[in-house]
């Protein structure tokens, strides 16, 4: 009987892996950067060493690092296209857990025009150059030849997710890809800063402590500082952030006298700092996970 045969009958055929590691392993293979998605087609959080990017986060990050974390952490920047990595034990247990795959679109030098109704796909037919597409939930993904900026909003229910965004994977699509149009870039270029009303409501705790503040300028003084902070922050950004967004709700989280309007400031701090909305929200429900609130 030869080895092989002996091996198969010792310890049986391999089992095969499962649908989400499968597609991630094709996608890398094909110089695609993957990462698991959890519910919500959200990344999974950051291990308690890295919540924050308290480690350094990562040099693609633009924060001084690199993170030596063996876990899939840093949203799209734990996206990779090593088979060691994605089908390491460190990742084993979250691909478990994950509801589908999610890519790094720049890293592919790819764009995703995210069309997210029918009047935007019906837009996009009628002003884009065709390409590769693929159907979604509500609308379609134009996928393009080609890294860019990523922005959201940059008109009614379209996003462009490239560089420093992921995408869900949703199957090869249909068509070829074609190069990325200037008319999708200058959408980006086009697109005002980010005001306080685009950024995520209802962030305020609702807290019932005993409210330790003697006077409302006590926590306007509290904020003033917080945002005098963030926005005098000249490396470590991100890190920054986190920090003063866990600082600001340590001290005032628990009594709710937190509004979203304070909570406005401080987001507009930050991203005129060069942080997004999205990494925003992200640090700030991390500082109310770590407090308990």
């Amino acid at each position: 009987m030869t080895q092989p045969a002996v091996i198969r009958r010792a310890f049986g055929p391999r089992p095969p892996l499962p649908d989400h590691l499968r597609t991630a392993m094709s996608l890398a293979s094909n110089g695609v950067p993957v990462l698991p998605l959890r519910r919500g087609k959200v990344p999974f959080g950051n291990c308690p060493a890295c919540v924050g990017n308290a480690c350094g986060g990562r040099p693609n990050m633009r924060i001084p690092g690199p993170c030596q974390c063996p876990g899939v952490c840093h949203a799209w920047a734990a996206a990779t296209t090593d088979p060691d990595v994605i089908a390491s034990p460190a990742w084993a247990a979250v691909w478990r857990r994950a509801v589908c795959v999610g890519y790094h679109p720049g890293g592919a030098h790819l764009t995703v025009v995210d069309l997210d109704n029918a009047d935007a796909v019906t837009w996009a037919r009628e002003t884009l150059p065709a390409t590769r597409t693929v159907a979604t939930t509500r609308g379609e993904h134009w996928i393009y030849r080609g890294a860019m900026t990523s922005r959201n909003g940059v008109r009614p229910g379209v996003d462009i997710k490239s560089a420093m965004a992921y995408a869900r994977y949703l199957g090869p699509g249909s068509g070829h890809l074609t190069d990325l149009p200037d008319t999708v870039r200058t959408l980006v270029a086009a697109k005002p800063p980010t005001t306080p009303a685009a950024m995520p409501a209802a962030v305020a705790p609702t807290g019932e402590g005993t409210c330790p503040h003697g006077t409302p300028a006590y926590l306007e003084r509290g904020i003033a500082m917080a945002v005098e902070r963030i926005t005098e922050a000249h490396s470590a950004v991100h890190a920054t952030v986190y920090r003063v967004f866990l600082a600001v709700l340590s001290r005032h989280g628990r009594c709710g006298c937190l509004t979203d309007a304070h909570i406005a400031r401080l987001f507009t701090a930050a991203q005129s700092k060069g942080e997004t909305a999205r990494h925003c929200a992200d640090a700030w429900t991390n500082a109310r996970t770590t407090l308990g609130l």
